[in-house]
């Protein structure tokens, strides 16, 4: 059974992998329900590098019906901490 993840670290995780990813980008900025793809301007590997990335730093597999739950930094957070 996967450890516990709260929504602090879900917040940390998210930030570290989008930072990981498009280190330019403005996460300071990012409104917590802000389209991750537009906001971060992810093209479609991109997103599948965050998706490992995440899923890496979680310990959680992360599978392709799960990739509309990463939609935004807060639906990142419910995902990763409510599983």
């Amino acid at each position: 059974m996967p450890t516990t993840i709260t929504p602090e670290q879900a917040t940390a995780m998210v930030r570290e992998a989008l930072s990981a990813i498009a280190p330019d980008a403005d996460l300071d900025g990012l409104a917590p329900d802000d389209d991750l793809r537009g906001a971060v301007e992810l093209d479609s590997l991109d997103f599948l590098s965050f998706v490992e990335k995440l899923s890496q730093r979680s310990g959680r597999r992360i599978e392709e019906d799960d990739y509309e739950e990463l939609r935004s930094l807060s639906s990142c957070v419910a995902f990763l901490s409510h599983r």
